[in-house]
């Protein structure tokens, strides 16, 4: 298995999401939410007049990795203390994307619309990239553009 970035990472999933908001207040977010269930987090600011989103998906608690070793079936509170460790892990490394990309336009090298372009929020509430992804996908299948914008969002 390949090596994650904060794998051992003993930083509370409460604390990088507070870490998160102050990041973006520091640079600019202008408002902040935060949504949670079983599966899946999410995060919303607005920045430069833009909506932005990142859904955060969780491991499932009754995954083998957190059930199971190698040596045969954890114990509750083990397979807890594992799927909670991952949880903290994803959560690391959402904070370690926001930072890259504020950095990379605080330093000039790219803008927030280009940076957050697949987060960015339309009108129906999906993301550029839920919405663009399936268009992508048709065009590399086609191998040619379309006559015209594909203006359906997905399903």
């Amino acid at each position: 298995m390949s090596a994650r970035y904060a794998s051992d990472t003993s930083v509370s999933v409460e604390k990088s999401r507070m870490e998160i908001e102050r990041t973006l207040s520091r640079y600019g977010a202008d408002a902040f939410a935060y949504y949670s269930e079983a599966d899946r987090a999410a995060i919303a600011f607005r920045m430069t007049g833009r909506q932005i989103k990142f859904v955060l998906q969780l491991p499932k608690r009754d995954e083998r990795e957190f059930t199971h070793h190698s040596r045969g079936e954890r114990t509750a509170d083990a397979a807890l203390a594992a799927w909670e460790q991952a949880c903290r892990q994803r959560w690391r490394a959402l904070n370690l994307v926001i930072k890259a990309k504020l950095e990379a336009v605080s330093a000039g090298i790219t803008s927030v619309e280009d940076e957050f372009l697949a987060h960015t929020v339309l009108p129906d509430g999906s993301t550029v990239g839920q919405w663009a992804k399936p268009q992508i996908a048709a065009v590399y299948q086609t191998g040619s553009m379309p006559d015209r914008l594909m203006l359906e969002g997905p399903r």
